[in-house]
């Protein structure tokens, strides 16, 4: 088997129907290049993001829970702007040509991107250390992307979801048997849920948005250098699960903060517009939490243990040791 035919086996056939139901991808799988055709009124948000084995996920992690962790944390990035997912290019570097491997992995991409219904649109592979690329593309319409730099002084923080559960998940890796919680925490980390109705919803009410994928903090933080802010956090009103407290114990607070890769997201509403937004919630199924205010000062405090306490907006940096 060589590169062709194992793009024909494992990655034409599975997506032809979704390929054909795209109305706006005018080429897919095939040619050099992928043709998207962006509908009037609206505007292409694309993303890049990279797995990489032994970083990333265990090397000899399943290959088809590889497949939705992929999936799932590049197209947080199209909610974190608001934008509708529609197709994503592949990028797969394979240390050999295992059938196994590429039939688990084909086979829940599919699944994964039916769910998300996101086209395979294209790609490339090649031969080396384990490592897969995915390039997300989605629409929205003109001028109502979500961004980081539109937080002001007054404005509500908010975050999805539960933090920290994924931190727990990369916890308990090695674990044979695990437990109903301990199952609900592995399928955190594996199957991140990207939150693409709420990033829909939010448009017409947050001022910035970001998705979680290097810690709330670091992400956050991310947000209020763009916006030229500061913020105050509030310790006992960051959403955490049972499950979690009980594997972190004492560090629950410090994985919710800066444990990363939950993929929820963060944004920042006005106040104004935080009523109407309300009431939006109480028809929407994804939790949210307001965790903290937007401040004037460009500093990040939290209040903790009865007092206000500076922080560092500390998170996962690939280079942090350089």
């Amino acid at each position: 088997m060589d590169e062709f035919s194992l793009i024909e086996r494992f990655f034409s056939q599975p997506n032809a129907g979704a390929a054909q139901a795209n109305s706006a991808l005018q080429q897919g799988i095939g040619d050099d290049c992928a043709i998207l055709r962006v509908p009037l009124g609206k505007e292409l948000a694309f993303s890049l993001d990279t797995l990489v084995a032994g970083v990333h996920f265990p090397v000899d992690a399943d290959p088809g829970e590889i497949a939705w962790r992929l999936l799932g944390a590049a197209v947080s990035d199209l909610a974190a702007m608001g934008a509708e997912p529609n197709s994503f290019t592949l990028a797969l570097t394979l240390p050999e040509l295992t059938e196994q491997w590429l039939k688990k992995f084909s086979q829940q991409l599919a699944i994964a991107a039916d769910k998300y219904q996101i086209t395979l649109a294209g790609g490339d592979t090649t031969k080396g250390p384990l490592t897969l690329s995915v390039q997300v593309q989605g629409f929205v319409e003109q001028g109502q992307a979500l961004l980081r730099s539109g937080a002001a002084e007054g404005d509500f923080i908010c975050v999805t979801g539960n933090l920290g559960d994924s931190r727990a998940g990369l916890e308990l890796l090695d674990v044979e048997q695990p437990d109903t919680a301990q199952r609900y925490l592995l399928q955190r980390y594996y199957r991140p849920v990207p939150r693409v109705a709420t990033g829909l919803l939010l448009r017409a009410y947050a001022s910035a948005c970001i998705d979680i994928s290097d810690g709330l903090l670091a992400d956050l933080n991310h947000i209020l250098r763009r916006s030229e802010v500061g913020a105050r956090l509030d310790a006992d009103s960051i959403p955490m699960s049972d499950a979690m407290r009980q594997v972190a114990g004492d560090n629950a607070l410090q994985w919710a903060l800066g444990g990363g890769e939950d993929f929820e997201l963060c944004f920042t509403v006005p106040a104004l517009q935080w009523p109407a937004l309300q009431q939006q919630l109480q028809q929407h199924q994804v939790a949210v939490s307001t965790i903290g205010v937007v401040t004037a000062a460009i500093e990040l405090q939290i209040f903790r243990d009865g007092q206000w306490q500076h922080i560092a907006a500390s998170g996962y940096n690939h280079f942090s040791s350089e």
